[in-house]
This record gives C-alpha cells, sequence and structure tokens, in this order.
C-alpha cells in the first residue's frame, strides 16, 4: 500500500511563493511517476505538473510554466512543488498523486495514489 501525505500549504499575497511536499511511503519511491494536481472553487480536478522519478523528466500545464518547479529527491521519498509568482487564480486544493506507469500522464484517472491534499489560498 502507498501512502502520500502533501504539507506546505497555506495563505499568501499574490506574488508569493509556497512549497509543497509530498512524503511518499510503503513501496518503492524511485519507480513511480508523481503529479500534482489541483482543484479550485467549483472547478474539477485539473493537472498541474508531473516527475518522472527515475530520470527526472517534467511536464507542466501551460499557466504554470515559469512559475512551478516541481522536483524529487529519491533519498527523502518526497515530491516538492515549488510555486513563485502566485496569481488569485491559483487558489485551490493541491493533491499529489502517484501512478507506477513510466510515462507521464495528465489525466487523474491515471493515477492510483492520492493524498488528503493541502489549500493553498492566494490573496489579491
Amino acid at each position: 500500500q502507498v501512502q502520500l501525505v502533501e504539507s506546505g500549504g497555506g495563505l499568501v499575497q499574490a506574488g508569493g511563493s509556497l512549497r509543497l511536499s509530498c512524503a511518499v511511503s510503503g513501496r518503492s519511491f524511485s519507480s513511480y511517476v508523481m503529479g500534482w494536481f489541483r482543484q479550485g472553487p467549483g472547478k474539477e480536478r485539473a493537472f498541474v505538473a508531473a516527475i518522472r522519478l527515475r530520470g527526472g523528466s517534467t511536464y507542466y500545464v501551460d499557466s504554470v510554466k515559469g512559475r512551478f518547479t516541481i522536483s524529487r529527491d529519491n533519498a527523502k521519498n518526497t515530491v516538492y512543488l515549488q510555486m513563485n509568482s502566485l496569481k488569485p487564480e491559483d487558489t485551490a486544493v493541491y493533491y499529489c498523486a502517484g501512478r507506477g506507469g513510466r510515462s507521464i500522464d495528465t489525466r487523474s484517472e491515471e493515477y492510483e495514489y492520492w493524498g488528503q491534499g493541502t489549500q493553498v489560498t492566494v490573496s489579491r
């Protein structure tokens, strides 16, 4: 059984930064693809970024390119999402997700494991 635990959310002013963490336990960490999704008020869950833990290739949704960075520390079994230049429209519950395949996928249904979510609120 794989468990994902997010942390690092909070309230920040527009233009500020936050770093989300996702601690992974339960299985071999290095063989996974890890993603971050978000669900804003009244919106569906949407893809934000993903990283292949073996090799480190990354992929981002256009709206966060240049502002967000996904990274991983395999020794700590942790994935991070560094969020800079935050905007009010980034306000959402952010979820960490994992899938056992080797390819990055932007579809939430392709991810087997999910964290509980962490709230990010960006004020004007």
